[in-house]
């Protein structure tokens, strides 16, 4: 048997699988609290596992790999930029949401400040942020299908991301939150065993000698010792000081965007107590920690026994370095037969990764989209559970639509950078009015406004006039230039811009509500009638 029959053989056994427990799931989903937050069933262990399926990406496992087998050094700072993330979602976010809010994001700024203008603001970044995060995973779909079933035609990875975007329409229009959180906590269960297995057998070639796996990653890279040294991808003589301060814009967006990241932000709704979600969080920094670790053996160990040519010439941008390592290592250990077994195995748990996330990043979106937007801005609140959670499955194929073009469309690119540019959005528009609102006691509607739009369209105006859409050989549009901004990631001047945006929209106005920021001051850090407004 064929590794392309194998591995499709599985990854539809998971479909089959994780669909029953979508089908199952849908009968719970009755009302609003159970299509976006599964009826806070969930305890901190079991979200933990869901927080670590939905960040676990397909940027993690496929991206992050690539850019260590082709860069070294630098593209291991992307394990560690996702990894310390975790903290400032831990100590500045995840309790005083769970305890502030009742689905969004925006149900915080609207607490104390006007509802309308600020549940658009916080609408419109929820959509464009999944949409960001949503083009990486549909790209890492196509690249996978390219290598497992020798598909190397544009219009074949294109027909492969329609098809992935269809599946996760189907989770999050049928089995809403719950669903998809029982889909994540089996996608985390596999890449973990997955990712554990290759490490493991790849550390017992080297005898469990990591500087013997080094070496021969940086023999076989072509680039010697300056492989395993900073400056592989960033800060190179050719970049100049552009290149140095991409990788501190790297760093921003990686570092800050976590905690605005919206799929993720809902996951602290899911469970029934502040104590839970702190909980949860580290039961994800600790999965998700152990995974980034594991990360570095996966991306080096692809370089030492696949080798940087080979990865380069199935994808340039080596967005399919960890199934080969799959393959290689075990042809190595078990022969011929056993290398086909582990890439179908492996294969199959990157598309589950896929489609696990798609999920997650779809329902945050619609969710947003029909809690804020439609039941709070066109309908003023006058809605019932039965119409919003229409209008969220509907926005769900309309979202799903927009991710599957823009798909196709950045098919040369590394996932793990695309996602980069969600977390720079992310930190850019989401992170200020977040932060400002649950410690600023002056901070008003027009704050919130300002910081949201401004840094959003500070962020997406400067990565349209980036490398990243003109001006290089994997930009969007390579035939353009029109790339006056020198940063592939926007994070170093867009970041610092929405706080500015948020401060100036802030003191500009007259507006301020003291009793409002004592109550969700007091609610935020103890928790006291979070529960009630839970249940309105």
């Amino acid at each position: 048997m064929s590794h392309q029959t194998l591995s499709t053989i599985l990854f539809l056994l998971f479909v089959a699988i994780t669909l029953g427990i979508t089908f199952r799931a849908s009968r719970s989903t009755k009302d609003a609290a159970g299509f976006y937050a599964g009826n806070r069933s969930f305890s901190g262990a079991q979200n933990g596992l869901a927080i670590g399926g939905d960040y676990m990406s397909a940027a993690s496992f496929l991206g992050i790999a690539g850019t260590i087998a082709l860069s070294g050094y630098d593209g291991f700072l992307y394990s560690i930029g996702f990894l310390v993330a975790w903290l400032v979602a831990l100590l500045l976010v995840a309790e005083l949401m769970r305890n502030s809010g009742k689905f969004t994001m925006a149900d915080v700024l609207a607490f104390r400040m006007s509802p309308r203008p600020v549940r658009t603001a916080a609408g419109v970044s929820t959509i464009v942020v999944s949409i960001f995060y949503l083009l990486a995973q549909m790209v890492g779909a196509g690249a996978l299908v390219g290598l497992l079933l020798g598909v190397t035609s544009p219009a074949g990875k294109a027909l492969t991301i329609v098809a992935v975007g269809l599946l996760m329409i189907v989770y999050v229009v049928v089995g809403g939150m719950k669903g998809t959180t029982w889909v994540q906590i089996v996608k985390a269960v596999l890449l973990m065993g997955g990712a554990t297995l290759i490490t493991l057998l790849v550390l017992g070639k080297y005898g469990f000698n990591l500087s013997g796996l080094l070496g021969d990653a940086a023999a076989q890279s072509g680039k010697g010792e300056a492989f395993l040294n900073p400056g592989g991808k960033y800060g190179t003589e050719a970049q100049g000081l552009a290149g140095k301060l991409d990788l501190i814009s790297l760093g921003l967006a990686l570092v800050l965007g976590t905690a605005g990241l919206p799929h993720i932000l809902i996951r602290f709704y899911t469970v029934p107590t502040a104590k839970e979600a702190r909980k949860s969080v580290l039961w994800g920094i600790g999965i998700i920690g152990v995974f980034y670790l594991l990360t570095l053996v996966l991306g080096f160990g692809a370089a030492a026994l696949v080798g940087g040519k080979a990865i380069a010439a199935q994808d340039k941008a080596g967005n399919t370095a960890a199934p080969m390592l799959a393959e290689a290592i075990g042809r190595a250990v078990f022969g011929e037969v056993g290398g086909t077994i582990l890439l179908a195995v492996i294969a199959a748990v990157a598309f589950a990764t896929i489609l696990a996330v798609v999920a997650g990043l779809t329902l945050a979106s619609s969710s947003s989209f029909a809690h804020d937007l439609y039941a709070h801005v066109f309908k003023r609140g006058q809605t019932t559970d039965r119409e919003e959670i229409a209008v969220a499955r509907i926005a769900a194929f309309v979202i799903g639509a927009v991710a599957i073009g823009l798909g196709i469309l950045a098919q040369k690119q590394n996932v793990a950078f695309l996602v980069a540019l969600a977390f720079a959005v992310a930190a850019s528009g989401n992170l200020p009015a977040i932060l400002y609102s649950l410690f600023w006691r002056r901070f008003n509607t027009s704050g919130a406004v300002w910081a949201i739009y401004g840094g959003l369209a500070s962020a997406l105006l400067l990565v349209i006039f980036s490398p990243v859409v003109s001006g290089a050989e994997t930009s969007l549009i390579p035939g353009a230039d029109f790339s006056w901004f020198p940063l592939s990631n926007p994070g170093l001047v867009s970041i610092p811009l929405g706080f500015l945006f948020g401060y100036l929209g802030t003191v500009l106005s007259k507006e301020h509500n003291a009793a409002k920021y004592a109550e969700i001051e007091v609610r935020s850090l103890t928790g006291v009638g979070a529960e009630k407004a839970a249940q309105h």
